[in-house]
């Protein structure tokens, strides 16, 4: 993306997605890591974002007291330091904008910056005053503005929340505070502090009670609480104040050492520590993904409805998944394109084609699907290719049924015309007639790339000659009745022997067809398994990170002599321990729930093959 896109417009106090946005997300199948910016307007968010797309210009600056980001802008680059990875940078419209005057359409877009990025950084200017902490009271909102649970989401209630703010903190993104024209020293009572210290000290609790403190330690709980993984920036004035207004044009040398140093380390950081978007379950987010999120969120944000992580990730599962399937499918019947052209084919190679696009449909699905927990996506894909392997089946066969009639009809020409000019009629014609047949027959089976049905075919063409053949038996002069019976007993017994081969080399195909379906129905479950093991592993990481940052926050509150509070994160955390057990069980859980719910999905699958394969069978 060569310059930055309106993402989400900000038109009358009303939220839209931009189409065209909306379409080059959808087109990015990488993995993205999200960051975005969020502070009050004209505190030089936009250059930030600049600085971290490694471009002078973008997003714009401005240099008047009007604030000129309006909505969400989007510019998609590739990142700097993980390999296969779209950084997708949001540059956010200024909170508190005099032209505005709609706090509630603030609240909104920082929502949605949160809902969004994997890296929040909030940009304010000077120190972090009282002031500065006060700005940030959407914070101390978000539990009316963002809900994890479907269960909650129609609820205001905080409490409907299992497991309290330790449920957002799984999937709420980390939390990077820049501070612009930071002038004073880094010191809290005449001792140097880092600026994480500084950070830390201006959120820390006030003790006791009413209104006062309350409102006071608000907005810092808020903070401590949902954003457990904090990082503080401060940086210098950049340049002169005459020279501010002309900031997107000088040169980087222009700009003050210090400044270029801390805006180095900031990039430096973003790029190293901000991790790739994940939604609820642990799910790595891809750029097709994001714009499901922002489609989902903006339209519930327009209904007047509260957004819901939960939600919009069953939302945006079942539209991938579906897409998944759908994705899978062709990249199977785009593998069969090369033995279809070929038919018909032995058995042996339909099925080799078979187990391979079966493999990489698979693959295909595996990559893009997410959330199956039923399998049901999964089974859908099996019966798909299933239907279409069977239908292929069915054309191969018909393919060699005409290659093998148009054959045998091309070999016994010949005889045929023998046949008409009396040649097999006078006496010693059938022994002719004999030699002849058995050297026809030979031919055929000399003749290579007849397919799956030439035993049966030939079989077919010798029953309708036995009675030619009996007829030319019975006028031959030169043969007594007993050599006679002896040929028919014979000519019988050739029959039934090719009979035999006709429902071997059936047999043949219908056991290669069912081991192939064996081995398919195999795969698919080792794969899905191995899947869902891995979604679960990372449900797990972030289950833990969670509770390790809730526990850490408990200590410090205990540390700082805040019991109470710190007794009320205690069964917070137990709260969110038990809301989460179940998801936890790994292994066990698969096997005793998961895992029986797909092999049913698969018999099924497998049962319909089977019933259309015996049903093709009998027909013909």
């Amino acid at each position: 993306m060569d310059s930055p896109m309106c993402l989400v417009e900000n038109a009358d106090g009303e939220l839209h997605v931009v189409p065209g946005a909306i379409k080059y997300l959808m087109g990015l199948n990488q993995q993205v890591v999200v960051v975005a910016v969020v502070g009050l307007y004209r505190t030089g968010k936009s250059y930030l974002m600049n600085k971290l797309a490694g471009k002078r210009k973008g997003f714009a600056l401005g240099a008047t007291i009007q604030s000129k980001t309006k909505g969400i802008w989007m510019w998609c680059v590739p990142h700097p330091e993980k390999r296969d990875h779209t950084l997708v940078l949001l540059d956010t419209e200024g909170l508190g904008d005099v032209e505005k005057g709609d706090s509630q359409n603030d609240a909104w877009i920082f929502s949605l910056a949160i809902l969004l990025s994997s890296t929040l950084v909030y940009n304010s200017r000077g120190t972090i005053d009282n002031q500065a902490v006060e700005n940030l009271q959407y914070v101390s909102e978000l539990t009316e503005r963002i809900k994890v649970n479907s269960s909650s989401a129609a609820s205001s209630s905080h409490d409907d929340e299992e497991g309290g703010d330790a449920q957002f903190v799984q999937f709420f993104p980390n939390f990077v505070w820049a501070i612009r024209d930071f002038t004073l020293l880094l010191e809290i009572d005449g001792r140097n502090v880092t600026e994480d210290e500084y950070l830390e000290h201006s959120l820390e609790l006030r003790k006791g009670g009413g209104k006062k403190i309350l409102m006071y330690n608000l907005p810092r709980e808020c903070i401590r609480n949902y954003f457990p993984s904090r990082k503080c920036f401060v940086f210098p004035t950049p340049t002169t104040p005459a020279n501010m207004p002309h900031l997107d044009s000088m040169d980087e040398a222009d700009l003050c050492g210090s400044f270029r140093k801390v805006a180095d380390t900031f990039c430096r950081f973003i790029f190293q520590e901000s991790r790739t978007k994940t939604v609820k379950g642990g799910h790595k987010v891809t750029g097709r993904m994001l714009g499901h999120l922002v489609n989902a969120y903006v339209e519930t944000i327009a209904k007047g409805s509260v957004p819901c992580l939960e939600n919009a990730v069953l939302a945006m599962a079942q539209i991938e998944n579906q897409a998944a399937v759908d994705e899978g499918l062709v990249v199977y019947q785009r593998g069969m394109e090369e033995v279809k052209a070929l038919f018909p084919v032995a058995m042996g190679q339909i099925s080799a084609h078979h187990l391979r696009s079966d493999h990489q449909a698979m693959q295909a699905f595996m990559k893009r699907s997410f959330k199956d927990e039923n399998g049901d996506f999964l089974k859908a894909l099996a019966v798909a290719i299933a239907k279409h392997y069977a239908d292929l089946l069915i054309q191969n066969e018909d393919a060699s049924e005409k290659r093998c009639a148009a054959l045998l009809e091309k070999l016994s020409a010949p005889m045929a015309q023998k046949t008409k000019e009396g040649i097999y009629t006078t006496p010693g014609g059938y022994e002719l007639y004999c030699s002849h047949h058995d050297n026809m027959v030979a031919q055929y089976r000399a003749e290579p790339d007849k397919g799956v049905r030439a035993e049966e075919i030939l079989e077919q063409f010798l029953r309708e000659k036995s009675l030619e053949k009996n007829s030319i038996l019975q006028a031959d002069k030169k043969l007594t009745e007993n050599e006679k019976k002896i040929h028919e007993e014979k000519a019988r017994s050739a029959v039934l022997e090719q009979e035999k081969k006709a429902a071997e080399e059936k047999r043949a195909e219908m056991e290669r067809t069912m081991e192939d379906d064996r081995r398919s129905k195999d795969e698919k479950l080792k794969q899905m398994e191995e899947k869902m093991k891995e979604e679960m592993k990372q449900q797990e990481q972030d289950f833990h990170r969670a509770l390790e940052c809730k526990m850490q926050e408990q200590k410090d509150l205990l540390e700082k002599g805040h019991k109470e509070k710190a007794d009320l994160m205690r069964q917070e955390i137990e709260e969110f321990k038990k809301s989460n057990t179940p998801e936890m069980e790994g292994d066990g859980f698969l096997e005793s729930k998961v895992m029986p719910v797909l092999r049913f999905g698969l018999d099924a699958a497998n049962t319909f093959f089977q019933y259309k394969l015996m049903k093709v069978a009998f027909m013909k």
